[in-house]
């Protein structure tokens, strides 16, 4: 392909006019996921271009056009976010989405581009075990926080002053629900900004910016991608002034995704509403497994009509996820658990197509009974893994 091509696929991928044709606004989440982000077809040429590794493009005369220097921006970005764009806020004009290296990058580029000294922030003391090591930077820096349980919309107590309120929704590891679009409106009737992490619920699950978020913030290592072989992250958000300073931080920090991760990225999303729809299946045919066994204890899945969280993640979401949270007895019995487990790999993240589990009270930073289990489903055939989860319970036993 043409220098000159390639420019102009540049300036068609980021201004969100390449892609356009296939009028994915209309059309159901599947062929959406199947057809995010691609280019417009070019006679030889692969429906997803390979990834771009590049330092720095050929540049003569002054800096214009949309690739100057790998640090701020590669095609290889420009596709995969329009993609997440297109499955995050379908249709919707004045969304801009930026992928950095990680989803604790993405998070840190929305807390520290959008809060100053002196700001108060409201985060929720039940969210993902890196938050505590956030909050303390935050307070550095001279940032109020304040923290509050995602259950119950208590966050909204926590409000007054508040210059941005962050939500987990589902809550990491409990699975909390709370109702987005009312602590939204409450933010900023105040004045505040809104960020939600969408990381469990996917774009597939729930679009924050359409229940009134500014912010859909996630981990696309997680179900995103679903493989468990790449980190990303990314940041979709009303464009302007915000967003501005979302990438000015990415710029900043250089918290960039590499070209194959983001490659690879692309290529996961087109099965994204396979796995999504085996995974939440199968996680409420365990879940509702679960729930016959007298030594299983604080069984949580949202997606069970008698969680506590279940009246409002109906309201509010189109999935309700692949995590399956309980408590067994002791911490001996869960170690015991997991470690009679055949289809279910002992590891620490969530998402992918083959299930996992870990006893989350082991890494000290979760507010968690030691027996608790965070299990995350994955495509295995349903059967087979109940079945061996059951067993494994069983061969466990004090």
């Amino acid at each position: 392909m043409s220098e000159s091509a390639a420019d102009d696929r540049g300036r068609r991928a980021r201004n969100g006019t390449e892609g356009a044709e296939h009028g994915l606004t209309t059309v159901g989440e599947g062929t959406r996921a199947v057809r995010a982000g691609l280019p417009e077809p070019v006679k030889h040429e692969p429906t997803l271009p390979g990834p771009v590794f590049a330092a720095h493009y050929h540049l003569p005369g002054d800096p214009t056009g949309p690739y100057t220097y790998g640090r701020d921006e590669n095609p290889t970005w420009s596709l995969l976010e329009r993609a997440v764009g297109e499955l995050e806020a379908p249709g919707r004009d004045g969304v801009e989405t930026l992928v950095f290296s990680s989803g604790m990058a993405a998070i840190s580029s929305v807390l520290f581009s959008q809060l100053r000294a002196g700001d108060a922030v409201v985060l929720p003391s039940d969210g993902y075990q890196a938050l505590p090591l956030v909050r303390a930077q935050l307070e550095a820096y001279g940032i109020e926080v304040r923290t509050a349980p995602t259950g119950g919309d208590a966050q909204l107590e926590a409000l007054d002053g508040a210059a941005l309120l962050w939500i987990e929704s589902p809550s990491n590891p409990g699975l909390d629900v709370c109702d987005i679009r009312r602590l939204a409106d409450a933010a900023h009737a105040r004045g505040a900004l809104v960020a939600v992490d969408n990381t469990l619920a996917t774009p597939l699950g729930q679009r924050p910016l359409e229940l009134g978020a500014d912010f859909s913030v996630a981990s696309g290592t997680k179900q995103l991608t679903g493989h468990g072989d790449l980190l990303l992250g990314y940041v979709t958000g009303r464009s302007g002034d915000t967003m501005t300073a979302v990438r000015r931080w990415r710029k900043i920090v250089g918290a960039i995704a590499g070209p194959m991760e983001a490659w690879l990225a692309h290529r996961s999303l087109a099965t994204l509403q396979l796995r999504v729809d085996r995974q939440n299946a199968t996680a409420l045919t365990l879940a509702e497994a679960l729930r016959e066994r007298p030594e299983v204890t604080g069984l949580r899945y949202p997606g069970l009509p008698d969680d506590p969280s279940h009246k409002i993640a109906s309201q509010q979401m189109r999935r309700y996820g692949c995590v399956v949270s309980f408590t067994l007895s002791s911490r001996e019995r869960a170690d015991r658990f997991l470690g009679a487990l055949r289809f279910v790999d002992s590891a620490t993240s969530f998402g992918g197509v083959r299930s996992t589990a870990e006893r989350r009270g082991r890494w000290g930073g979760d507010a968690v009974p030691e027996g608790f289990v965070r299990l995350s489903v994955g495509a295995e055939d349903p059967e087979d893994l109940v079945a061996d989860v059951l067993r494994a319970l069983d061969e466990s036993a004090d």
